[in-house]
């Protein structure tokens, strides 16, 4: 059986302060719920906060992106090792927003998820075809060639380290979600490209979250689907009482 991972990703929103409140609000709503992981993905100025108010719960913190060089001239940009040295366990590689609005690319993806797991850290990537793409009826095509390039010299081994988050472009912020029914057809087309590569055994024990305006009120429906094991979370990760709905959907 696949686990659950219900992951929120905060996005430019929480100081540090702001996400102290908000973990020590949602850690009783979420304590001994532990038939699912949860993450929060913080900004980085905030993962310290988040991970002190986190400390002893069943809460863990991320971080939002990761740059592919270990160390040197990249002015803003934070390595992998850093981030395991102060205790981070997963990463967002790969975001929509990172590709839209930073260049993000299915080579410079590529690299980042090599760098994370080189340092030890879990990544959660992020790969989904936009508006366009869907209504031209090519997203089979579109999401089954970021899998192959994204995981490219990526070992099956190091596949257990990687959580991949499907996420239509076009259902990400905009209040549309996917129907359970496109969501779950989806993830099975990513599974069945990753059971191409490394065997469906391995495929099978990959999590797929579906990451496309999950919240409080569709999420029951979408994790009652055979490929969606989970969700990345926007907005609905910002109210601890929408979280605390996904997470009790996943129980």
């Amino acid at each position: 059986m696949r686990r659950y991972v219900i992951a929120g990703n905060w996005k430019m929103n929480f100081t540090p302060s702001e996400a102290t409140a908000f973990i020590n609000e949602i850690k009783p709503l979420v304590e001994g719920k532990n038939n699912c992981d949860i993450i929060f993905c913080a900004p980085f100025v905030t993962i310290g906060a988040a991970m002190e108010a986190a400390k002893g719960s069943n809460i863990k913190i991320g971080a939002q992106n990761v740059h592919f060089e270990e160390k040197g001239a990249f002015t803003g940009e934070i390595s992998a090792k850093m981030l395991k040295e102060i205790g981070v366990e997963y990463v967002i590689i790969g975001h929509s927003e990172r590709r839209q609005y930073f260049g993000e690319t299915d080579y410079t993806v590529n690299l980042r998820t090599k760098a994370a797991l080189a340092a030890g850290l879990k990544v959660l990537l992020c790969l989904g075809e936009v508006k366009e793409e869907r209504l031209a009826g090519i997203t089979n095509e579109v999401v089954g060639m970021q899998t192959k390039l994204d995981l490219a010299g990526i070992s099956a081994e190091e596949l257990k380290n990687i959580i991949i988050a499907y996420e239509p472009v076009w259902a990400i912020g905009t209040g549309l979600t996917a129907t359970p029914e496109q969501a779950d057809e989806t993830c099975g087309v990513i599974r069945d490209v990753v059971a191409d590569l490394y065997g469906r055994e391995v495929a099978e024990e990959l999590i797929i979250q579906y990451g496309g305006s999950m919240n409080d009120k569709n999420a029951a429906e979408l994790l009652s689907k055979t490929n969606v094991d989970g969700g990345l979370i926007g907005g609905a990760s910002l109210v601890a009482e929408k979280f605390n709905a996904i997470v009790d959907a996943a129980q």
